[in-house]
């Protein structure tokens, strides 16, 4: 296990073009925002045997190509003062939806795309935020330090080219706010996480792995306690609507993720035959019931049972530690809008386009000296300080990362020094940078390096 984790960390840590698009023009191949990023090959020169960072530019050539850039930011700043929440904001029309970020083995990030339906022109307040499922009001869960956003677009599904109209920049504790007018027509909803607090992590194996069934006096199998509340919980998750019922389609999105198949209407009729519903929708109770039916079909085998809480996010102990629920609410001051979910195939690449065009959008370009066709994008945002790196020029450049000078930072890249390849002609997210403790002052010092060919 521990080996397998040592290799997850260092899949999240390569950096470098991607290995399955050729690049082409600067804006129609970018790169993978880091929270979405492939694995990639890391040039030797970015990280020596003692951790530290080698390929520090030695030539006064190398020195001249350098950007230094440094942000400092206060301390224990969770609400906005630049958007206010609209006075009648209640007598909106309102509607929510769940979803998840899933922390993949190679540590790419996932979760559905939603898609909004707009009938007639009208103000939208648009609000994304960490689903606590804690029932202790002092001690809520701890993914909801996570950041969340989420990125409105339009364009073809089927394609990674969209247009952005606007994202979640603007914060009030835990909650991401974007407020604005949309003509009528389909939208999609793009949720988005850096990966600065939700990332793979050298951790030893839990110390007691939990107990999933047991079996009662009479020998039936029962499901554990701590089971039950795993299960209640993920059902919760994949209570899309938050109505209390599972739907077929609800069902669906959560057997894709844990098994990679899809329950069909006939499949599914023998489900409600057998297990508790309410009005043609699966019940918690249903919900366990059919578990409980996996595990007997088992004979008390929990290695499925393992295989399903493990891709909702959960470790050996139980504890959701790769995974970050989340909840969507929108509201429109004159229309009642269409929320639903839905797995793109391009929604990775559309949210990487998303995530790049908000950067250069809302940042001013800076040349490298001696490069001037090689550009940083420095965004600030209220929580979080991403770049974006551009090359113009018409070969690939490998430009030195080192954030070494920074202070109270994590980086979603995992470590504070490493390498960037640029292919020619494209852009790419370098990366994500957040505090490590929000109630202290933090210093983003960032120094950008051509490293120059041998």
């Amino acid at each position: 296990m521990e080996k397998l984790e040592a290799d997850a960390k260092l899949k999240r840590q390569n950096i470098g073009n991607q290995l399955d698009i050729s690049p082409q023009s600067l804006e129609s191949q970018p790169e993978l925002p880091a929270s979405e990023r492939h694995p990639r090959t890391e040039p030797e020169t970015t990280q020596r045997k003692d951790g530290r960072s080698s390929s520090r530019p030695s030539s006064a050539r190398s020195r001249r190509s350098s950007l230094s850039t440094t942000i400092t930011m206060g301390a224990g700043s969770t609400k906005s003062g630049r958007l206010a929440e609209p006075k009648s904001l209640q007598d909106w029309h309102h509607t929510l939806m769940r979803g998840c970020f899933y922390l993949e083995e190679d540590g790419t990030i996932v979760s559905l795309q939603y898609r909004l339906i707009i009938p007639e022109t009208t103000s939208v307040y648009l609000t994304i935020r960490p689903l606590n499922l804690s029932p202790i009001p002092d001690k809520p869960s701890p993914w909801t330090c996570v950041d969340t956003a989420l990125y409105v677009v339009t364009g073809n599904e089927t394609k990674e080219d969209s247009n952005l109209v606007g994202f979640t920049e603007f914060r009030d504790k835990e909650r991401f706010l974007w407020r604005g007018e949309l003509s009528a027509g389909s939208y999609l909803l793009l949720p988005f996480t850096t990966g600065c607090r939700l990332m793979k992590r050298m951790r030893k194996t839990p110390s007691k792995t939990a107990q999933l069934v047991s079996r009662t006096q009479s020998g039936e199998l029962e499901l554990t306690k701590e089971f039950k509340a795993a299960l209640s919980d993920i059902f919760e998750v994949i209570d899309l609507d938050g109505s209390g019922l599972l739907s077929l389609e609800e069902y669906n999105f959560f057997e894709q993720r844990s098994s990679g198949e899809k329950c069909d209407e006939d499949a599914w009729a023998i489900c409600k035959e057998n297990f508790d519903t309410k009005k043609n929708e699966l019940t918690r109770q249903g919900f366990l019931e059919l578990n409980l039916m996996e595990a007997n079909d088992r004979e008390g085998d929990p290695t499925d049972l393992w295989l399903t809480v493990e891709a909702m996010g959960y470790n050996r102990s139980l504890e959701m530690v790769e995974a970050c629920p989340f909840v969507i609410e929108v509201y429109c001051e004159d229309i009642k809008a269409t929320l639903q979910a839905v797995h793109l195939d391009s929604g990775i690449k559309m949210l990487n386009s998303a995530v790049q065009r908000s950067i250069t959008s809302k940042a001013e370009a800076r040349s490298l000296k001696g490069h001037e066709n090689v550009l940083v994008y420095t965004y600030k945002g209220e929580s979080r300080i991403s770049s974006v790196i551009a090359n113009k020029s018409n070969q690939k450049v490998t430009v030195h990362i080192n954030n070494e000078q920074s202070k109270n930072c994590v980086s979603s890249r995992g470590m504070s020094v490493f390498a960037v390849e640029v292919p020619a002609r494209t852009k790419m997210v370098c990366q994500h940078v957040m505090a490590l403790n929000d109630q202290q002052e933090w210093t983003y010092n960032c120094v950008e390096t051509i490293i120059t060919s041998l």
